[in-house]
């Protein structure tokens, strides 16, 4: 029996790993394809792009396990029924219970490693991630000028060359124009030829420049619109210096991120949702205490109707004695407040609704911790007796099941996530609902394994097929 159950983890755990970094990479991918333009260009160093690809590689785990286990275990399954060694299993009086149970307890430990791995270091990861990705699309693009192209990355400066020498240094039809003081095309720099090094701790531009002229005009002068002051200054050689200090990554300060929900483990959750809650229920009783202090008129009876009616036609009669002039001065301060009012009710309401949709997601990220675990269950009660089944290994009619499955459970999963967020659904059935309606399938399919059925063999529905065709042949 040892034998058995090291033989099936052994033909686990290669697929295991193999499917699970297959799917990590092309998640990885996609995240590199969505955010080409702000990678490219930018003169990261390779230090940084492998950081910032390992931190988002670790954010697709939540992703990338489920699919491997239910991809792994159908291959496995199937492998193990196409060459007939479940069959040798079973008619050895080895059920299938047994034969699956290792790989059950192994993704157990699986399940309690997606736990430990959302609550514990998926926040982290978020945080890393979340920071580095926001310095670096906010990095600037890096220096390169191109001949013939006015180049505006330095700021407060326009550059053009007309054209570049071989040795990439050598620029030739220089015009820099000096936007720094913000009076436009005032300052003006012209050269027939030059120079472009860095600094060796490339925090300076250094322009050389040769034979050329500086054009400015003289704006500190009164009258200037009506004069036009000009100056013009000849040099046979000039050198000007740009701070490339902007070019430069600067980190922002993580703390800033790390209160986002994203970033927060199940305590800080709970203390999260508690302190929002909390400020959401103050915020509610002082609107209710504010603007809800009048009753609904329809929900008054009739003995107390008469009241306000009585009330209602002393004011009216109150504004019909009151002088003409005076009396639009009184109206239209009151339809001021009534505006005002208005506007304090929908300010009110939209920052009631924001602050229940954060509480929401706060919600769904507690729920998030404990989702993976159930779904690495879930998906594995799918994929082994489907596997068993259908007995067809490698990554042929597998790979289709296991997207096909993956991608039921995904759509329902996000759907659910988004109906919950928008207060459709409860936050419980929300997140939840996806596992709740595979749970049905992989029992049935276990089932189904363990008593021999036939269900997605293709010799028994084409056997079926035949019977059915055969008969109708008769019936004919």
């Amino acid at each position: 029996m040892k034998k058995i159950h090291n033989l099936v983890l052994k033909s686990y755990l290669g697929p295991l790993f193999m499917t699970f970094f297959i799917a990590l990479f092309i998640l990885l991918m996609q995240f590199l394809w969505k955010y080409i333009d702000d990678l490219v260009g930018k003169g990261l160093e390779w230090y940084v792009i492998g950081e910032l690809l390992f931190y988002a590689s670790s954010t697709f785990v939540p992703l990338a396990l489920p699919l491997a286990i239910l991809l792994s275990s159908l291959m496995t399954f199937g492998n193990l029924g196409e060459h007939y060694e479940l069959v040798a299993m079973k008619s050895a009086g080895i059920s299938l219970w047994n034969i699956m149970k290792p790989l059950i307890f192994l993704t157990v430990i699986i399940s309690g490693f997606a736990f430990y791995f959302s609550n514990n270091v998926l926040p982290v990861a978020n945080l890393k991630f979340k920071s580095l990705l926001y310095d670096v699309r906010k990095q600037k693009l890096a220096f390169d000028i191109h001949p013939g192209i006015f180049y505006k990355g330095l700021e407060g400066y326009v550059i053009r060359a007309g054209r570049k020498g071989n040795d990439d240094k050598t620029i030739y039809d220089i015009m820099i124009y000096n936007h720094s003081e913000k009076k436009g095309n005032t300052d003006l720099t012209v050269a027939r030829s030059g120079t472009m090094e860095s600094t060796p701790d490339s925090r300076y531009l250094i322009f050389t420049l040769f034979d050329g002229y500086n054009y400015r005009e003289n704006t500190d002068q009164k009258e200037y619109h009506k004069n036009r002051s000009f100056q013009r200054i000849n040099f046979d050689k000039e050198v000007r210096i740009f701070d490339l200090s902007a070019f430069e990554m600067t980190r922002t300060d993580e703390n800033l991120f790390k209160n986002n929900y994203h970033m927060l483990n199940l305590t800080q959750l709970n203390q999260a949702i508690d302190s929002l809650s909390t400020l959401y229920n103050e915020r509610l009783n002082a609107f209710s205490e504010n603007y809800l202090r009048f009753p609904d008129y329809r929900k008054i009876d009739s003995i107390d109707r008469k009241k306000y009616d009585t009330l209602h036609t002393g004011a009216l009669s109150i504004i019909n004695n009151i002088d003409s002039a005076d009396r639009k001065k009184v109206i239209g301060t009151a339809l001021n407040q009534a505006r005002n009012m208005k506007r304090n009710l929908e300010f009110t309401q939209e920052d009631l609704k924001s602050r229940i949709t954060w509480i929401r997601k706060h919600m769904i990220a507690w729920h998030k911790k404990f989702t993976l675990s159930f779904a690495c269950l879930v998906l594995f009660f799918i994929g082994a007796p489907l596997g068993a089944i259908i007995r067809k290994g490698g990554f042929g009619l597998p790979v289709v099941l296991s997207v096909i499955f993956f991608v039921i459970f995904h759509i329902i999963s996000i759907t659910g996530e988004k109906s919950a967020k928008a207060g459709a659904l409860s936050i419980a059935q929300g997140m939840w609902i996806a596992s709740f309606v595979l749970l049905p399938l992989g029992i049935f399919l276990t089932y189904k394994a363990t008593s021999d059925s036939p269900l997605l063999d293709t010799d028994a529905w084409s056997k079926a097929i035949k019977r059915i065709t055969g008969k109708k042949k008769k019936d004919h």
